[in-house]
């Protein structure tokens, strides 16, 4: 029976972190791509910064698909509720989903000022505001070597403020390019608060917590977000200038709307990953592989718009590897010896376990008339 029981643990274990390692893929598709998209529609010829943060979340819609499924396979099963949210879960989303249509706003002006590789490096620092409140939130026990990584990858942000002038695109003043630095600052500190949010929320639901239930926390959330952008977008009037701006875009009118639509799609990637990430670890992790997939966009934006990659991008591209590196080796040994005191707790209870049978194998013979 107890080996049944442990073989049935290690198996759920098991798919727990391949379910991990998917959304943690996802997560990379929206990390990277996302900032590249929204910074190809930027140079191209886009400029509704309210229009370009309303596609981080208006592909909310995709997220039903996968919902039917649920929906489908449950019914099967004699389970008829069509949504599983229960109304404090619900009002916990949309305030959330407000907040992060905020700082998809902040982010997007950061990203039309900034080259995609200075704007990814300044998100590095969301990690130290994700620990920070991590810490307060949640009681996320950090080790030294989480501490390490935390100050590393801040420090190479610093790193890189210290020269704002070096990749300052042409043509933009450096008050503008200042402001986009800070808004992309405060972007990454505000979704550093928004992290541990949603893993607060997932502590506090009150009712059992699935990955059906974890979509549907990101649907309300993104739905929320983008009605926020909405009222950016009607009040900007972006939505009478998004035709206008599709004929004069330089990849052409058709190439605009494949942008804003993948856009869309990608960022959707990037959301549905991190708390993902979330459901099956930590808000703390889902901000480290943010962090870890700062090089893969680093290289993707040299590649493809042939941005500079001075000194000071080097040291703090350097800074944040070191700080990857620090944060998994200390998990990993963390892990380890977890698990080598499991071992050694398991041995005494059976040697225990073993003396006391031996001791009532002896008091039941001596009981014996």
């Amino acid at each position: 029976m107890e080996e049944d029981q442990t073989t049935a643990t290690t198996a759920a274990a098991a798919m727990k972190r391949v379910y991990l390692i998917v959304n943690c893929l996802i997560l990379a598709v929206g990390n990277c791509g996302g900032p590249l998209i929204m910074r190809l529609y930027f140079v191209r010829g886009g400029k509704r910064i309210w229009f370009s943060s309303w596609l981080e979340t208006g592909g909310w819609p995709v997220i039903l698909i996968p919902l039917l499924a649920s929906y489908t396979r449950r019914r099967k099963t004699g389970d008829a509720a069509l949504v599983l949210m229960r109304p404090r879960v619900f009002v916990a989303a949309a305030a959330i989903g407000t907040a992060t249509g905020l700082d998809d706003y902040m982010y997007a002006y950061g990203v039309a000022r900034l080259p995609v590789s200075t704007s990814s490096l300044i998100i590095a620092t969301q990690l130290a505001f994700t620990a920070a409140f991590a810490f307060l939130l949640v009681r996320q026990r950090f080790t030294a070597y989480s501490v390490n990584a935390v100050v590393l990858l801040t420090l190479g942000a610093v790193v890189l403020g210290l020269h704002t002038d070096g990749d300052r695109p042409e043509g933009e003043s450096n008050r503008e390019y200042l402001l986009g630095f800070f808004m992309t600052l405060m972007a990454a500190a505000l979704y550093g608060l928004i992290l541990p949010l949603v893993e607060l929320m997932y502590k506090r639901a009150k009712q059992a917590l699935t990955y059906t239930l974890v979509m549907e926390i990101q649907l309300v959330m993104c739905f929320f977000a983008t009605a926020f952008c909405t009222i950016g977008m009607i009040v900007n009037k972006d939505f009478q200038a998004i035709s206008r701006e599709a004929k004069e875009y330089e990849l052409g009118e058709t190439r605009y709307y494949v942008v804003v639509v993948c856009s869309a799609i990608v960022w959707q990637c990037f959301f549905l990953g991190a708390i993902g990430v979330i459901y099956y670890s930590s808000s703390l992790l889902s901000g480290i592989v943010i962090t870890v997939l700062l090089p893969i966009t680093e290289l993707l934006a040299v590649i493809f718009y042939h941005e500079r990659f001075q000194a000071e991008k080097g040291v703090s591209l350097f800074l944040s590897i070191w700080g990857f590196i620090s944060y998994f080796y200390g998990d990993i040994k963390h892990n380890k010896d977890t698990n080598t005191n499991t071992n050694k707790n398991d041995d005494v209870g059976n040697i225990s376990n073993n003396g006391l049978s031996a001791e009532t194998q002896m008091a039941d013979q001596t009981s014996i008339p």
